[in-house]
């Protein structure tokens, strides 16, 4: 039986120094190691050196390197009829195996034909099982080593934040995946890369370093949890980091027609508009409905009119941003007055404009003291790709 006063946990000496060394000298202890020259530069202790460069190293990167270069001997992909859903029709794959094997595997007959790739690796929280490539490890080895097989053969490890080596670890791990992974896209492939806080900066530089810093996309925010057991800061997002193979080939710009929310404002649009042939019982009915589904209708919410051509938003898209534009008036159509002039002028030459007053595109204020707005139909909506979500 243990003495209450006798601490279970036997301490080590040895790591105990490393961690009173890191509370002194940050820049001395990486990754869980003494670094020496560090050390000394922090007791201004500097030696002549060989010309420097700015780069991300790691103990074992040159093994990782190569990893991602070794051939997968003596294996293949088994197609298994049974567990296949029509198969001639959907023309998708489903593969099962070790995560590296299998890209390799797919390199041979995929190499530069792979639009996206979307993963999701381990986070590297301190619990996270992240995968051990060091095949060559012997039964005891094995025996010793903490950590199991899943059923498709792969090995994990615990990668605990009190080990040596902790972010080495995880950069072994994720370098030759993500070297694979780049040789499998087309020239205007992208992917895509789930992370945290946790890795956030070393993903950032091992994606540099494998695809480019050119080829940076940019990060997404995804506000995905609420965060009730707050310290300092209440940490409620993740990222997703997005990079191509080329970014010089991609277009230019990201937006598409495709958007479930507006199909179903154009869904109940269609609806009402068929019902109800008054223009005030119309909009009476939509926006009832709108307030009862306004939350579940982002990027949308603000599509809160509707008339004969359907749902529509007013846009204040009139003025012209940062620079000196057009001036003329715009007569009020009840007050006859010239309605309220943005600062900068407009954007929009007159010609223009009357043309979107005359297919009635121009939303008024009550009075000339507001200015115009334009409506913008669900229907001609294009949604972007925003960077937070």
């Amino acid at each position: 039986m243990s003495h209450p006063k006798v601490p279970q946990q036997i301490s080590n000496p040895v790591s105990d120094n490393i961690q009173k060394l890191a509370s002194l000298f940050p820049s001395a202890v990486k990754d869980g190691e003494l670094d020496i020259e560090a050390l000394k530069q922090e007791l201004g202790q500097f030696t002549e050196v060989g010309p420097e460069r700015y780069e991300l190293t790691w103990a074992g990167k040159q093994d990782a390197k190569q990893t991602a270069f070794e051939p997968v001997l003596g294996r293949t992909l088994k197609y298994i009829p049974e567990d296949s859903k029509n198969p001639d029709t959907t023309e998708n794959l489903y593969i099962e195996g070790d995560n590296l094997e299998v890209l390799k595997l797919l390199r041979q007959n995929y190499y530069g034909a792979v639009k996206m790739i979307y993963i999701d690796p381990p986070y590297n929280t301190g619990n996270d099982f992240i995968y051990n490539d060091n095949f060559r490890m012997s039964k005891e080895e094995h025996e010793i080593e903490e950590g199991d097989r899943s059923e498709l053969g792969e090995r994990y490890t615990v990668n605990r934040k009190d080990q040596n080596r902790y972010h080495t670890n995880w950069l072994n791990m994720m370098y030759p995946r993500l070297k694979v992974a780049r040789d499998l896209l087309q020239e205007d492939g992208v992917i895509f890369i789930s992370i945290n806080d946790d890795e956030h900066i070393n993903i950032r530089k091992l994606c540099n370093e494998i695809f480019g810093k050119e080829n940076f996309i940019g990060n997404i925010i995804w506000k995905n949890v609420t965060d009730n057991n707050p310290t300092n800061i209440a940490i409620e997002h993740e990222y997703i980091v997005v990079y191509s193979k080329s970014k010089a080939m991609l277009e230019p710009i990201w937006k598409s027609k495709l958007s479930d929310v507006k199909d179903v404002l154009m869904n109940i649009g269609n609806e009402l508009i068929q019902k109800y042939e008054n223009q005030e019982i119309l909009q009476e009915k939509y926006s009832k409905w709108f307030r009862e589904n306004k939350n579940q209708l982002w990027p949308l919410e603000n599509y809160k009119f509707i008339d004969e051509q359907g749902v529509y938003s007013g846009e204040r898209g009139v003025h012209n941003p940062g620079k000196e534009g057009y001036r003329y008036d715009i007569i009020h159509p009840v007050t006859q007055k010239p309605c309220k002039e943005p600062l900068m002028g407009y954007r929009f030459p007159k010609n223009t404009m009357d043309k979107m007053i005359n297919e009635g595109r121009i939303i008024y204020g009550e009075t000339e003291d507001k200015l115009v707005e334009i409506k913008v139909y669900a229907k001609d909506y294009k949604q972007k790709l925003s960077s937070v979500i």
